[in-house]
This record gives C-alpha cells, sequence and structure tokens, in this order.
C-alpha cells in the first residue's frame, strides 16, 4: 500500500491517497475495503476516465464526489459525511489526485464526527499541505458541521 502515491491509514476502516493506479486497485481489494470514494474531478491530474469500471468490475462499489479544486463547499463536505455514515461497517478507502482534497475532508470528518482534538484531526492533513485560499476559508466555515455530526 506504501507504493499508493500519498497513501495514509487513517484507522481500521478508512485509508486515504492520491489517485491509485489501475493496478493497485486490487491490492486495495485484498486489504479488505470495499468501498472506494473518490472526491476527484473526471478532468483531474492522473484521472481515471475509467475508474468507476474498474473499481465495479472488482466488485467494490464506487462512488464519486466531484469536488471543484477552485470551489469546494460545505454542500461537498455534507454530502461526503452522509456517504462516509452510509459506509460505515465497510472498510473505506477514500482518494483525489493527491490527497489534499481527501485531507481536508478526512479533517472535518474526524474533527466534527469522530470527535478527535484538533491535532489528531488535522492528521494527515497537515503532513501533507497547509490549506489556503478557497480550502483555508472552507475550514474557518466548518463549524457549521458540528451541527451535522
Amino acid at each position: 500500500m506504501k507504493s499508493i502515491q500519498d497513501y495514509y491509514q487513517i484507522n481500521e476502516n478508512i485509508a486515504t491517497s492520491g489517485q491509485p493506479t489501475p493496478e493497485q486497485f486490487p491490492w486495495i481489494k485484498d486489504a479488505g475495503y470495499r468501498v472506494i470514494v473518490n472526491l476527484a474531478m473526471s478532468c483531474s491530474t492522473n484521472a481515471l476516465a475509467n475508474e468507476g469500471a474498474i473499481v465495479t468490475d472488482l466488485g467494490l462499489v464506487y462512488i464519486q464526489i466531484p469536488v471543484v479544486w477552485e470551489n469546494p463547499t460545505l454542500d461537498d463536505v455534507k454530502l461526503f459525511f452522509q456517504t462516509m455514515r452510509a459506509f460505515q461497517e465497510r472498510k473505506v478507502w477514500v482518494h483525489c489526485a493527491k490527497n489534499m482534497r481527501v485531507s481536508c475532508f478526512i479533517y472535518f470528518w474526524q474533527k466534527y464526527v469522530l470527535r478527535l482534538s484538533e491535532a489528531e484531526a488535522r492528521y494527515p492533513m497537515n503532513q501533507i499541505w497547509q490549506p489556503t485560499g478557497v480550502w483555508q476559508q472552507l475550514i474557518e466555515c466548518g463549524s457549521s458541521l458540528e451541527l451535522l455530526a
């Protein structure tokens, strides 16, 4: 798994990464993951045009929540929360192009749903990047997500 771009194990049921290659999805399945959530756009760096088919042909669930890099919204985060709740009994692999979108959304999940401390919730976001611009604004607006937890 460590060869998958920007791979991070969040807990026993959640892992995150940048874009896996077609050859890496069987490894993800063999590790017990049953749901793939893709937060990247179809036109994102290294996006796989047939990712949904690759994943579902392996018998896995595939969900794409296309988050616009220049305009992430709290509605995107809310949809992510709904998706994660729907599959909370399964192992879920969440990815985007470079694990930047994902790390921000996982921060929200860990802070507002799992109720981790601020420092714990920022893993792996702080290891990957320091959000700026619209992403920092999204984080600052995120306190309203507490109502959804």
